[in-house]
């Protein structure tokens, strides 16, 4: 739980909501209390066709001879004690002494209790003789019109209640949304490729919405039920303390009975979330790759898939059902059961106007039936709020589980982080060197082993290499995805490493293979590096991406909405606008991962021509395998087997390196078909 209870700090700015609900809640605990209390004078009324003013003469009558007889008791133990005190002194007279005055305080005792409610009745009496009715009947309308104006408060403030806890938890859940993913943005890609994005989305919906019930659970009936309760058994006791003492004597078997349904159902909620977090994986996958699911007429086996995770879902979730469904009636039960043997045994001093059972002392003078009534009434009314948390421990254990899963991630820190203190890095101006840079994703399995290599300012290179080589892992150690375990990467003679990570990033530009753009205006997702940039300069941008022509012919221009990835736009129309993008950032290092690939032959040369142009003066890093790409380099990179094999311009390669020629060829065989 010790997650679930650094949930429960989020709620702490908004406390003042909190106090108030705990005060209406207790508000509908004194009118539900109230309530109860008014099944006695019915029934004294409807039985003995009493009006108040009679019935409380006769209680105020029969205070008084109580009070005369506990005198006249005391009087005559008084007298007792006064000869007794005359024995010889011995063992004899002092225990009689002991227990006479033993008897005498609790004599005294039950004089000083009959003097104070005396008291009340009398002080009753004033207010009785002047606002309420002499006629039965008429007393009895009057008490169920303040029934009704109890009702009707309880329903207000239990309205209040509930509405202040909702305010306070969906606030907390706000402020813990943010909080989660203020902390899982600022998490390395290798941390989002290792837990996987549907994790993510789990802990975003499914495990929130667990938090959420669970904190209503507890501001809600952990604070409302118990209070309840707490009123039934005040007024349990002011009528019997014993019978009421009998009564709670189940309490701990309903509690032990709790914790270990609790406990069962913790285990339960947490297989139940990560199911939950199965079928995302499933939907996810299946959904961004529809067009493949389609091509390959897979349909059929993503049912399956899906269906088989479902069914894994299903049988958790009514395992869970059957718990909760359990713990309802096992709790009610044993709440009936106190219930009656608390009703036999006060039905037994009633019937046989006794105040003793089995030599036990149960009550302090006899009951009258409408009281035992009264009793059973307060009683019975604990089973509806201990019916209705019943179900709590399984909730907070299910919280409690989606906490552990939700401050998992909290308590990520990022790999890559700004070492305190750190510079901010200058505008790129010199050069960037790879000094014997090493990096394996998994140990044991390099992928880069020695990189050499210097690149001056205002250079382009390409990498090339076969699939696997390390090209994007190189680039991704340049703007820190990832850090080497051996080398370092120095730009203008600094340690990437020990410069602020936000200089370092705001310094490069960045079009990958697979252009992302999100579903917002062109506007916004050229803007999306440099929020701040004015109209003119987003046009610019656009018009030197060579987009500008297209967007315009837009029907709403600039203000275009593009759809989830860009689908409404053609592939060369996306990755001029992620140029653009990258253009409108005026990066110093400029990094192109396949950026052509997805474009047909009149976007390339397009794109080709604002590449010309836009990598003067800034360095810049062309992963390709196209002939027209590699024209742009003024030096190629041949990479095989995170080694770099060769170093050169085209032609140098051409005749120097067999496995460039190679390579060449195949991408000119290709290029004829």
């Amino acid at each position: 739980m010790r997650s679930f209870y650094r949930v429960i700090r989020y709620t702490w700015p908004y406390r003042r909501r909190l106090i108030v609900s705990v005060l209406c809640a207790a508000l509908v605990a004194l009118l539900w209390g109230a309530n109860l209390m008014a099944i006695y004078p019915v029934l004294k009324i409807l039985g003995s066709n009493q009006n108040l003013q009679k019935w409380i003469d006769e209680q105020i009558h029969a205070k008084e001879q109580d009070i005369e007889r506990y005198l006249k008791v005391l009087d005559a133990r008084e007298q007792e004690i006064q000869q007794v005190e005359k024995w010889p002194a011995g063992r004899n007279r002092e225990r009689r002494l002991a227990e006479l005055t033993r008897l005498m305080a609790k004599d005294e005792g039950h004089l000083t209790q009959a003097r104070q409610l005396l008291h009340w009745y009398q002080t009753a009496r004033l207010y009785i003789y002047k606002f309420c009715p002499e006629d039965p009947f008429e007393t009895l309308v009057w008490i169920v019109i303040f029934v009704l104006g109890a009702v009707t408060l309880k329903g207000l403030f239990d309205f209040l209640q509930e509405a202040l806890v909702g305010k306070v938890v969906n606030l907390a859940l706000f402020d813990l949304r943010n909080a989660l993913y203020r902390n899982v943005i600022h998490l390395d890609p290798a941390q989002f490729d290792e837990e996987g994005s549907h994790q993510l989305m789990a802990r975003f919906t499914n495990d929130m919405e667990a938090l959420g019930s669970g904190l209503k659970t507890l501001f809600g009936k952990m604070v409302a039920e118990p209070l309840k309760v707490a009123c039934c058994v005040l007024l349990a006791c002011m009528i019997s303390w014993r019978l009421t003492l009998l009564f709670l004597l189940l309490v701990p078997a309903a509690f032990f009975v709790m914790n270990k349904v609790g406990h069962t159902m913790k285990k339960a909620s947490r297989k139940v979330l990560e199911s939950m977090s199965s079928l995302y994986k499933i939907l996810q996958e299946t959904f961004q790759a529809i067009r493949i699911v389609k091509a390959f007429t897979m349909e059929r086996y993503e049912r399956c898939r899906f269906f088989q995770a479902a069914k894994d879902y299903y049988r958790k979730g009514v395992c869970m059902v059957y718990l909760e469904a359990l713990a309802g009636p096992t709790t009610e039960l044993l709440g009936m059961l106190a219930v009656a043997g608390s009703l036999l045994v006060g039905a037994y001093l009633v019937i046989n106007e006794q105040t003793h059972i089995w030599g036990l002392r149960m009550t302090s003078e006899r009951m009258e039936p409408e009281a035992l009534l009264q009793l059973y009434a307060l009683l019975a009314a604990i089973a509806d709020p201990v019916r209705k948390l019943s179900n709590v421990y399984g909730r907070l254990q299910s919280g409690s589980a989606a906490a552990d899963r939700v401050f998992a991630y909290m308590d990520l820190t990022p790999r890559i982080r700004t070492r305190p203190g750190a510079p901010h890095l200058p505008r790129h101006h010199r050069s960037i060197e790879f000094r014997d840079v090493c990096f394996s994703y998994v140990a044991g399995q390099p992928v880069l082993s020695h990189i050499q290599l210097e690149v001056r300012f205002g250079e382009a290179i390409a990498l090339v290499g076969p699939n696997g080589s390390g090209k994007s892992t190189l680039i991704g150690l340049l703007a820190r995805f990832y850090d080497p375990q051996h080398g370092a990467i120095l730009i203008d003679g600094v340690d990437i490493r020990h410069v602020h990570l936000g200089s370092l990033r705001r310094q490069i530009g960045l079009v990958t293979q697979e252009t992302i753009l999100f579903d917002d205006t062109i506007y916004n997702n050229i803007s999306y590096g440099h929020r701040h940039a004015r109209p003119e300069e987003v046009e610019e941008a656009a018009r030197r991406a060579h987009a500008h022509d297209f967007i315009v012919r837009l029907k709403d221009g600039y203000q275009t909405r593009i759809g989830e990835m860009g689908h409404a736009l053609s592939g060369g129309q996306r990755q001029r606008l992620a140029l653009a993008r990258a253009i409108l950032r005026n990066p110093t290092i400029f990094i192109l991962d396949e950026a052509t690939s997805a474009a047909d032959v009149e976007s390339e040369a397009l794109i080709h021509k604002v590449l010309r142009d836009f990598t003067r003066q800034r360095t810049t890093f062309l992963i390709s395998h196209r002939l027209s790409t590699l024209e742009l380099a003024d030096r190629i990179v041949l990479l095989d087997g995170g080694r770099i094999q060769a170093v050169g311009t085209h032609d140098e390669l051409l005749r120097q390196c067999p496995t460039y020629a190679k390579l060449f060829e195949i991408q000119v065989q290709r290029s004829c078909a």
